[in-house]
């Protein structure tokens, strides 16, 4: 084990610090992109599924997304709200609710077509170092999770 130097304690040594500023600083990107269309970065994350996806349930989506079904309720409320999606009944099971894009939620695909582009571009990203970050951000989330059986 390396020895623990009086460095390895501050603050710009902290890996979760990195973290956590370049988490500030992606949302804040995001915010000024987003704001073209409207929406915000965790309404953006549930059309991205959708678009993926249409017409999934409640609960898919927030297995998708990582988040307790109940902190995505008012996500898809306001979206609904700005009439970019429906919810309604399954009708082979009532409990469960069926989110579906709107025309306006499918016409904001192509608006938004551009955004992943612009990130990389800001990022200062070409795509494959975007994939090999990324896939470095998986292993390192894979891991956090694993710990202590979080």
């Amino acid at each position: 084990m390396a020895k623990i130097t009086k460095d390895d304690n501050k603050l710009d040594n902290q890996l979760c610090f990195s973290l956590y500023s370049a988490s500030l600083a992606m949302s804040k990107m995001y915010k000024h992109l987003l704001s073209e269309l409207g929406i915000t970065y965790p309404q953006y994350l549930m059309m991205l599924v959708l678009w993926e996806e249409d017409g999934i349930t409640a609960t898919e989506l927030s297995l998708r997304l990582m988040q307790d079904k109940g902190a995505l309720t008012p996500v898809i409320k306001r979206l609904e709200n700005l009439k970019l999606i429906h919810r309604s009944r399954d009708p082979k099971d009532e409990r469960r609710i069926i989110i579906s894009l709107s025309n306006a939620g499918k016409s904001m695909q192509r608006e938004a077509a551009s955004i992943p582009q612009r990130v990389l571009q800001a990022c200062g990203l070409n795509h494959q170092s975007a994939i090999d970050l990324k896939a470095r951000i998986e292993t390192l989330r894979l891991n956090l999770n694993s710990f202590g059986n979080i």
